[in-house]
């Protein structure tokens, strides 16, 4: 596979922060592409998430976005992983209380399930696996974590999803109150994207 750096990487998304987001990590890595969300291919059908591990999910989602849009093509599945609810709400992250997307939700349904576990029991993980693929059918994926732990209430107003919740192994802030250039330097959706960029600068 070799990557041809003057074509759009369509986004396996229509959620305007990820892009915005993936754009910065990626620019930040050196990966000079223009990064497209699906709101630009209204056509594109949503691809349902059907895998049971973060890894499958990416790549179902990259492969049928790469085959409906004719372009390279990066979808990322992500999500918070809780020990003391052995790994979840893990790939159902996004849809923990029932409703897609309903962040606010999703963050006080976690919070209320973990209320009465001691702070040295409120460990978690924020998982990402980045995939991409062409419509030729070559692919790969990778991924990265972020350790860290469940803060009591929700804190700071910048980020997305369970941010506010979530205190990086080291940091007293949580994610959501970090800067966007902190929270990417560390962050396991940077992680991943970085490794994502390296194998792409290497093929290209």
């Amino acid at each position: 596979m070799t990557r041809d750096m003057t074509s759009p990487l369509v986004l396996a998304t229509r959620n305007a922060h990820k892009v915005a987001e993936l754009q910065r990590i990626l620019s930040s890595a050196g990966l000079d592409v223009e990064l497209v969300g699906l709101d630009a291919f209204p056509d594109v059908p949503e691809v349902a998430e059907t895998e049971s591990t973060f890894a499958g999910n990416a790549l179902l989602k990259a492969r049928a976005v790469s085959q409906a849009s004719g372009l390279p093509a990066v979808a990322d599945d992500s999500g918070l992983c809780v020990d003391a609810l052995n790994g979840m709400p893990g790939v159902l992250s996004a849809r923990w209380s029932g409703r897609h997307g309903d962040d606010s939700a999703n963050l006080e349904l976690v919070l209320g399930q973990v209320r009465d576990v001691p702070p040295l029991r409120r460990g978690a993980q924020f998982v990402c696996a980045a995939a991409y693929a062409e419509p030729d059918g070559s692919e790969f994926v990778v991924e990265g974590v972020l350790e860290g732990s469940l803060a009591e209430a929700p804190r700071g107003e910048h980020g997305f999803g369970y941010d506010p919740i979530f205190i990086p192994d080291g940091y007293a802030l949580t994610t959501a109150e970090l800067r966007p250039h902190e929270k990417d330097a560390i962050s396991h959706r940077g992680q991943a994207f970085r490794s994502l960029t390296q194998v792409l600068q290497g093929r290209s």
